[in-house]
């Protein structure tokens, strides 16, 4: 079977896959003060730190970014060999720019050529999607054909996520991926073989798609991350859709992001309530759904073990509460909390202090969401069995 499809936005497996709470303020140089709030973007794992730790991690991080800048050398990767250090393995350290750019992202943005991947059997990368307007989209590349190498090195049989970083720009001797910077594709269609030298360009893509089957059939909401607006999309998109079959919110692939918006999109189907707890160095802190959401629609949600952080955060929250059934295989488990901490330099290191649980207590960083009904290639066909048995919206 072909693996997913996957495309030149980064989906910061290594960095974002988890929960880091921001502060309502600016981050201050070398500390963070403020209150905190329920915005957040993906952020890392704890695996086997304690939350308290990262206090002291943070102050050493500073300490040697601020000598490496005074000898001319790089903040970031003198505080990145602490944190690399330390034990806490899902923590990462950002330049300046790599944190602007992840900002962006949150924002749905991002720097790319508008290309969906996917490897197929024997390594072979093949286009299975292309955004239209984009740099690949203008050069005429469409879906089905063959990518054989990037900037010059062959991708086949090479892992999906590092021809997806080469497309970027992320990836070794890849090149700066900033705007306007060049990309060279080879690229066959049957017996046909060039290519072509694309530039990058900022891009937005819609983290919220809905599918209106043409017959009967439940509308399917898929929400690939959690940017900005998300919560207000899901919203619109439910209030527009016809309900009458249930609805299906595919969670499956979606790498986390803001959980401000997971909440948002909780409270689209839940009457008001608690969404998740959390705890920031042993303090313990709760989410809660706002306003009166639709609680009668049948609603099942998809996931699978791509399904990571603030996607776990809504999910189990969902089963949880009882508001829907979820269909799929286990998620991923990272449910940790980081703070964001701005170092002298301007570098910015996100440190894991604490984590996030559901309504009932559940602990998801390690142990992830075991749905109500496994399955695995045929969720979407048990998925609508099991709406089909839960009634109607009207």
């Amino acid at each position: 079977m072909p693996g997913p499809c996957w495309y030149d936005r980064p989906r910061r497996i290594r960095r974002g896959a988890a929960l880091t709470l921001f502060l309502a303020g600016v981050l201050a140089a070398g500390a963070v003060t403020g209150t905190w709030d329920e915005r957040a973007a993906d952020g890392a794992e704890s695996a086997g730190r304690r939350p308290a730790d990262a206090a002291a991690l943070g102050r050493l991080a500073g300490e040697r970014a601020a000598q490496a800048a005074a000898d001319g050398k790089s903040g970031a990767q003198a505080a990145g060999e602490v944190v690399s250090r330390s034990g806490d393995r899902w923590a990462a350290v950002y330049t300046p720019g790599e944190f602007a750019d992840f900002q962006d992202e949150l924002a749905g943005a991002y720097v790319g050529v508008g290309l969906w991947v996917r490897q197929q059997d024997g390594g072979v990368v093949t286009v299975c999607r292309v955004q239209p307007g984009g740099p690949a989209a203008r050069a005429g590349i469409t879906a089905g054909d063959r990518l054989d190498a990037v900037g010059g090195r062959p991708v086949r049989g090479r892992p999906v996520t590092e021809t997806v970083a080469r497309l970027r720009g992320d990836g070794p001797g890849a090149g700066e991926g900033a705007a306007g910077s060049p990309v060279r594709l080879e690229l066959r269609r049957g017996a046909r073989h060039w290519s072509v030298t694309l530039r990058r360009v900022r891009l937005h893509t819609p983290n919220v798609t809905v599918e209106r089957p043409a017959g009967a059939g439940p509308v399917r909401i898929r929400v690939a991350a959690f940017a900005r607006g998300t919560g207000a999309a899901v919203r619109r998109a439910v209030r527009a859709a016809d309900v009458r079959h249930g609805l299906l919110l595919d969670l499956r692939g979606n790498t986390g992001g803001l959980v401000s918006e997971a909440v948002a999109t909780a409270s689209v189907f839940l009457d008001g309530g608690l969404v998740a707890t959390y705890d920031v160095h042993g303090s313990q802190r709760a989410l809660y759904a706002r306003g009166a959401g639709d609680t009668r629609t049948p609603l099942v949600v998809l996931v699978d073990g791509g399904t990571m952080s603030a996607a776990e955060l809504l999910s189990g929250a969902l089963q949880d509460r009882g508001r829907a059934v979820v269909v799929g295989t286990p998620t991923f488990g990272k449910g940790s909390v980081q703070m964001p901490r701005t170092l002298p330099d301007g570098s910015v290191a996100e440190l894991t202090v604490g984590h996030y649980r559901t309504p009932s207590g559940r602990a998801v960083d390690g142990a992830g969401i075991t749905p109500d009904v496994l399955a695995g290639e045929r969720a979407e066909k048990r998925a609508r069995t099991v709406l089909s048995g839960l009634g109607t919206g009207a």
